[in-house]
């Protein structure tokens, strides 16, 4: 009844969807961290937070990005941020902290 690439079709379809509703998720985990950052409610905060960085990866994967290239990136693109003194660096000190909580994380 269905050809040899009947599969392949329904699973680039269903990848296709599933793309599109993690993109919808992201701009509503967004939405979620506003109103969580009017309201001033930690625990929306960073469930908002968690949301994003989970679907962020999830996105990636679907993507063809494995997790631990999107780490690799990630490592990379905060010691660049450091070298260029990143205005977050600079005052705060932010990127170098999370770089040192990811490696300390690997340990």
């Amino acid at each position: 009844m269905f050809g040899p690439h009947h599969h392949h079709d329904t699973d680039i379809a269903k990848n296709i969807r599933v793309i599109e509703w993690l993109k919808a998720d992201l701009l509503a985990s967004l939405s979620a961290l506003f109103k969580a950052m009017l309201r001033g409610n930690e625990e929306r905060l960073m469930d908002a937070f968690s949301s994003i960085i989970i679907t962020c990866y999830v996105l990636g994967r679907r993507l063809g990005i494995s997790f631990t290239r999107m780490d690799l990136k990630l490592e990379s693109k905060l010691r660049q941020g450091i070298e260029e003194e990143h205005e977050m660096e600079r005052w705060y000190g932010d990127l170098s902290a999370l770089l040192a909580h990811l490696v300390e994380k690997k340990r």
